[in-house]
């Protein structure tokens, strides 16, 4: 079946459509995307504000338009971080769907590290054993860990690039001391809990997914995305610790001209680094694999497992 995969995220709006059936891979067949920046667009009462809600709409209007065009016959649409954490959040949804009829699920935090975890252990299979996974998004940061197709634990934390930019970097380039402050609350916020995924013992594989994470491993020498999806790719501790101080020194121009980064995301590149390297140093992960599917391959995935269920019981 083709099924339309609508993400809203704290960054972007994405449509994915997608050639799906039980046992085998969805296989992408369009891609539509937009930067939203929802998390940017809200006001200091932390809701969305009326520019982030018209073009959330806009694309949703769109989104639905070309999955019609494409021959979906089922779009399931999501919100992520942005949407969940504003204040308005209700408003916004039933705005949205008055005017396109299209009905978004907000994903709870737990939901978005679960889904996640689900992708990459099937990307990477029974051979990853204990898998642990992190996935940087917009407006948050997911951990999750596990042996099975579902994490023995998953949780969500307010790390995400573009929140961390908005708070800290909002004003332009901080101080050293600003700097130091935003590390030494970043590694607290994310050590706070890091017995959950620890206490089993090491993982026997470590992954990383999301943009910001295959932009830093771009920077740091991973394989451009023109090499194809099958290519192993990591990030390394070391590599991107010496990247850091770099990356705090340049401006948007030479950040943009770098491997991997989009002019759009520039500023999110450095603290989505501090969040990256807080999250390998306090679970001592000298190196991350980075795997292509993420939160939307995990929502089709699960789709296909309701469906195949259902299709069994018949």
């Amino acid at each position: 079946m083709r099924l339309g995969v609508l993400d809203i995220g704290s960054n972007t709006g994405h449509l994915l459509v997608v050639d799906a059936h039980g046992g085998a891979a969805p296989l992408p067949a369009s891609s539509h995307k937009q930067p939203l920046r929802l998390a940017e667009h809200l006001d200091e009462q932390g809701a969305v504000t009326p520019a982030g809600v018209d073009a959330l709409t806009d694309f949703c209007a769109s989104a639905t338009r070309i999955a019609e065009d494409k021959g979906c016959e089922e779009m399931l649409g999501f919100a992520t971080s942005a949407v969940r954490d504003a204040v308005n959040s209700d408003e916004v949804l039933a705005h949205v769907e008055q005017h396109t009829g299209v009905a978004l699920e907000v994903l709870s935090g737990e939901d978005e590290a679960r889904l996640t975890f689900l992708a990459v252990r099937r990307w990477f299979g029974w051979s990853a054993g204990r898998l642990a996974v992190f996935d940087i998004g917009g407006g948050s940061l997911e951990i999750a860990g596990g042996t099975d197709e579902g994490p023995d634990v998953a949780w969500s934390l307010p790390l995400g690039a573009a929140r961390m930019a908005r708070s800290w970097f909002g004003g332009g380039r901080p101080s050293e001391e600003a700097v130091r402050d935003l590390r030494r609350q970043v590694r607290a916020e994310i050590a706070r809990d890091a017995g959950h995924l620890l206490r089993p013992g090491v993982p026997d594989t470590a992954a990383a997914t999301s943009k910001t994470f295959r932009s830093l491993a771009r920077i740091c020498g991973a394989a451009p995305s023109g090499e194809g999806p099958l290519v192993p790719r990591s990030l390394e501790l070391e590599t991107l610790s010496g990247w850091i101080p770099k990356l705090m020194e340049m401006d948007d121009a030479e950040l943009a001209a770098l491997p991997g980064v989009s002019s759009s995301r520039t500023h999110q590149i450095v603290p989505g680094a501090l969040v990256a390297e807080a999250c390998m140093d306090i679970f001592d992960l000298p190196a991350l694999q980075i795997c292509p599917w993420a939160l939307r391959e995990g929502v089709i995935l699960e789709r296909l497992d309701q469906i195949s269920v259902v299709t069994r019981q018949r």
